[in-house]
């Protein structure tokens, strides 16, 4: 009795005291990465959904070029300082000129006209020397056959992950291997979604796959199998050739100078027959194992862990060919250190991991306390991160200034714009009192309003259909939409409720109330927004039209049906956004081109504009290289667009990000999805700032400590009351 009591109390102080110090040694106790990763050249960061496609033939979502972007190396990639965006070579050694053919497949000079021109022919020479990743599709065996391009059912059933395969290899890149890629775009059961484009650009395009999908079903019908592997390699794709080993050309209908954007794109990286050959076997897709899942590229990183549930991780190829931190720049990158690495050999980080963060705050926390290097600002952590100064201009909060922690914004390549459907008999159409109405609307929605309550701010005003820093935007007084907004010197401001009311009384509708009839004027607003958290805009909304006296009805369904009412053309207002594919003015003028109409077409001119000079404005301005006359050209089509206001033209949304001050080479680039090569860490300056930030707290151990002894003391008190009364 007495030596376990005394063995109690003498063992609890040591053994808490070892508890609160085996925690100690990683930097904090609450540190989710493994002790040894302490100083590892390791970039932290997450992800919020799975990304459901990384085959680049169909990948086409931010979320998945956040991954391939890192592995797959097109032609073309954008340069990651100069501003306006410049493409360079990546696969490529030069961006390829166009050379332009007539009928007979002669050429014609650069300076033909557009109506001579028939063809437009693009040859692409790629850098010698470039190789795939290691790969179980290039193992071979001792006779040097492909190891795993034979496998039995039995070897598929017993593999559930690519590690499963033991034995790689790998090879150089080719030009056929681009072909081959080009291929699969046509291939009609790899579902593209560029093949439309290509289809009415690229020579053959469509022809090759309406015969390879033919001979797809038949191979299928006859063999049984779900998905047989087709090697494309057997039919030839008229417009697209292989000239030799490191060149091929691609030949297009008529002159699309923006067919080189195409190129930067993960959709024209190359892929090798061999993947195709080893992830089409059968029972291969039933196991996860495939092109969607786990990529084969010749980029600087390859996916070595794609756990969706978890966490998934890129690591350094160690068969990357090498590129250089590019040496120049635009004006003030060299003073905010952005070329401090130039010339240096990439990548500078050995792997990235991505964890699982569905929720916001979780993130934000582990953000602050130097568990992930870079953060986006949600709502919920948005005045915690973010003040305004008097200006109105965004900027770090004290407590984050700090901490080292720095802030970047970018007004996005984007736009999201309020629509009128123009076949509609009351808002569309081309009569004056509609046109009347529309402006109307335009100046009594108020987007500045909206961008403050429901974006915090983060967002411009639209003047127009073209954002920032694509050419043919404006700067100042010219940019300003003079139909919607009055210049002041400094902002735009814009025009006062009563003109709103004079332009809705002079349409016919004096008070929102229809003049012949006396019939108060109903509109409808169609919309996917149908939530909980979607409740304080739509009632925003209808405040905007309740100011002219208009009474909005909410016509609120699933994605699936308004998407069918958008192609029916049975939606009336509606809010609609775009992001650009290429830094072109032809990428966002387009969604008001008549042909592109959605009814009529099948195209992204969501409000089915139709103007005949808007029109044939477009097809002067959209093949035509930048410089004056392209843009007095794009003027003339702003100009109309503002007078016809089939857009409330909304606004352009800005970008808001934060990363800590061991985290370096940082500059929004919003065309380049392949940014992570040029990230550079200080991994010692981030594991001491942890340290500093995440101290281990003692008192709750220390409370434990006391109401143990405290606990023990009537134990004590008792045994030797006991002892006593056995002395006597």
């Amino acid at each position: 009795m007495d030596f376990k009591l005394r063995g109690l109390i003498r063992l609890c102080p040591p053994a808490a005291l070892i508890l609160l110090l085996s925690g100690c040694g990683g930097g904090g106790w609450n540190n989710p990465y493994p002790a040894s990763e302490r100083e590892s050249n390791v970039l932290y960061s997450s992800f919020s959904e799975r990304p459901k496609h990384l085959d680049p033939v169909r990948s086409y979502s931010a979320n998945e070029y956040a991954f391939i972007a890192q592995v797959y190396e097109p032609p073309l990639q954008y340069h990651f300082l100069k501003r306006p965006y410049d493409l360079i070579p990546l696969a490529a050694e030069a961006v390829p000129e166009a050379i332009y053919l007539d009928a007979a497949g002669q050429p014609l000079g650069e300076h033909a006209r557009d109506a001579e021109i028939v063809f437009s022919e693009y040859q692409v020479r790629i850098r010698p020397g470039m190789r795939y990743q290691p790969h179980p599709a290039f193992a071979l065996d001792d006779r040097g056959g492909y190891r795993y391009h034979a496998l039995t059912p039995e070897q598929v059933r017993g593999a559930n992950t690519l590690t499963d395969f033991s034995a790689t290899g790998s090879r150089e890149v080719t030009a056929e291997d681009f072909v081959h890629q080009i291929k699969r775009l046509a291939a009609p059961w790899l579902h593209s979604p560029i093949a439309g484009v290509m289809g009415e650009y690229i020579v053959g395009f469509n022809e090759f796959g309406e015969r390879v999908g033919g001979a797809h079903e038949a191979r299928k019908a006859s063999s049984g199998r779900e998905q047989p592997y087709f090697d494309l390699r057997d039919h030839a794709l008229e417009g697209v050739e292989v000239i030799d080993r490191h060149r091929f050309r691609v030949r297009l209908k008529g002159k699309y100078p923006q067919f080189v954007y195409w190129l930067a794109m993960p959709f024209f990286a190359p892929m090798p027959w061999e993947a195709e050959a080893f992830y089409g076997q059968p029972g291969m897709e039933q196991r996860n194992i495939t092109l969607n899942w786990y990529p084969l590229g010749s980029g600087p990183f390859m996916l070595t862990e794609n756990n969706p549930n978890l966490r998934m991780v890129l690591a350094r190829n160690p068969n990357y060919h090498g590129e250089r931190y590019p040496a120049e720049g635009e004006a003030g990158d060299r003073a905010a250190g952005l070329l401090e690495d130039a010339g240096a050999a990439l990548p500078f980080i050995d792997r990235a991991v991505y964890s699982l963060e569905k929720e916001s705050i979780p993130y934000w926390n582990k953000f602050l306390q130097g568990y992930y290097d870079t953060s986006g600002v949600s709502s919920d952590s948005f005045d915690q991160a973010v003040r305004f100064s008097e200006q109105g201009e965004l900027g770090l909060a004290e407590a984050l200034e700090a901490k080292g922690i720095r802030l970047q914004e970018a007004v996005t390549t984007s736009i999201y714009y309020m629509g009128f459907n123009m076949g509609d008999p009351v808002v569309g159409g081309d009569a004056e009192r509609a046109r009347l109405l529309r402006r109307a609307i335009s100046i009594a929605v108020d987007f500045e309003e909206y961008i403050s309550i429901f974006n915090n701010g983060r967002g411009i005003a639209a003047q127009g259909p073209l954002p920032p820093g694509i050419f043919g935007s404006h700067e100042g007084d010219a940019a300003i939409n003079p139909y919607i907004y009055q210049a002041t010197g400094t902002t735009p401001r814009r025009r006062p409720l009563e003109q709103a009311r004079e332009l809705l009384e002079r349409a016919g509708y004096p008070g929102g109330r229809d003049a012949a009839t006396g019939k108060a004027l109903i509109l409808y607003y169609d919309t996917t927004a149908s939530g909980p958290d979607d409740k304080a805009r739509l009632n925003w909304m209808r405040k905007q039209f309740t100011k002219l006296g208009i009474q909005l009805v909410i016509r609120a369904t699933d994605y699936n049906r308004f998407q069918e009412k958008m192609r029916e053309g049975n939606a009336q207002i509606f809010m609609w956004g775009w992001n650009a594919d290429y830094p072109d003015p032809e990428n966002f003028l387009f969604l008001l081109y008549g042909p592109n109409g959605k009814v009529a077409h099948g195209g992204e001119n969501a409000a089915n504009y139709a103007n005949p000079r808007f029109d044939a404005l477009f097809e002067r301005m959209k093949n035509m290289s930048n410089g004056p006359e392209r843009q007095a050209i794009i003027d003339q089509m702003v100009e109309i667009a503002r007078r016809d206001a089939p857009w409330h033209f909304g606004f352009h949304p800005k970008a808001v990000s934060l990363f800590h001050g061991w985290y370096r080479n940082v500059k929004p680039n919003l065309m380049a999805n392949n940014t992570l090569k040029y990230k550079r860490l200080l991994p010692g300056e981030r594991a001491r700032m942890r340290t500093l930030w995440n101290p281990p707290v003692l008192w709750p151990f220390a409370l434990l400590v006391a109401l143990l002894v405290l606990s023990a003391l009537p134990a004590v008190r008792l045994y030797r009351r006991h002892e006593r009364s056995a002395a006597r």
